[in-house]
């Protein structure tokens, strides 16, 4: 991996980590377009880079952070399904993220759903408060984003749109979320993986991180905004549109690593 390969994969994870269209997705579309070799420690940024995107959630919310024992309880709470499925399921996971169809069709899938989402919960200020009922239920709809091309941040956020709570409420929760899960993720799959690590890629590995940090602070701010104004509709369309043209290409027999 090039130090602009890095710089770019880490771009994408910063603007795709919070959006609902899927960071994992984006990530391998563009591994697949830059003709990257996927080797194991490719794998392993690909994981690792995410640490620097939570970290702007941590900075952006700190306060939320320092408020109760009561709010870590809910995140643990759901967090536990993804963490146990993750840990029994890993190298099945593993095995899908270099499947660009399966990114594709769980694109288009995924952006139907978003065309109806503001429609069918539609919580405009009922019910705000996140139970711990809420909470698990919420890590459930979170575990269906383990296929890549789900997208974390939709399953999360429909998930706890399904559970009453506004758009904003529910992106949030899904930030807060995203902490516990992919600092685990990471620790994981950076335990795991270390013997792929010297200290070349290690300094392409935190420059990643930094670069996912910067972009990610960016785009939380402006999904939030967006969102509030205009809801999911947009990103239904746009991953919709970008499954279906991967899946004419592959059809087609095109190699997107030669793209």
């Amino acid at each position: 991996m090039s130090w602009l390969q890095a710089i770019i994969i880490a771009i994408v994870e910063g603007i795709t980590e919070f959006l609902p269209i899927s960071s994992t997705g984006h990530m391998i579309i563009a591994e697949a377009l830059l003709g990257m070799n996927i080797d194991e420690f490719t794998k392993a940024f690909t994981v690792n880079i995410q640490f620097g995107a939570i970290l702007s959630v941590v900075v952006l919310y700190w306060k939320r952070f320092l408020q109760s024992w009561t709010f870590y309880q809910k995140l643990f709470i759901a967090f536990l399904p993804a963490a146990v499925i993750g840990f029994l399921a890993g190298d099945f996971i593993d095995s899908l993220l270099e499947n660009v169809m399966v990114v594709a069709v769980m694109l288009v899938l995924g952006g139907v759903l978003l065309l109806f989402v503001d429609k069918w919960f539609n919580n405009p200020g009922k019910d705000q408060e996140i139970t711990n009922m809420k909470a698990i239920k919420i890590g459930f709809w979170q575990c269906i984003a383990m296929i890549p091309g789900v997208s974390r941040s939709a399953a999360t956020i429909i998930g706890g749109m399904q559970q009453n709570l506004s758009r904003t409420n529910a992106a949030e929760f899904s930030f807060f979320l995203a902490v516990p899960t992919m600092a685990a993720a990471s620790a994981y799959k950076l335990l795991k993986d270390y013997k792929h690590f010297n200290s070349d890629n290690i300094s392409i590995l935190l420059l990643g991180n930094l670069v996912a940090f910067v972009v990610a602070m960016i785009a939380i701010k402006t999904f939030i905004t967006f969102l509030q104004k205009h809801g999911f509709r947009v990103f239904g369309w746009y991953r919709i549109v970008v499954g279906a043209i991967l899946i004419v290409l592959l059809l087609m027999g095109v190699d997107l690593s030669v793209l």
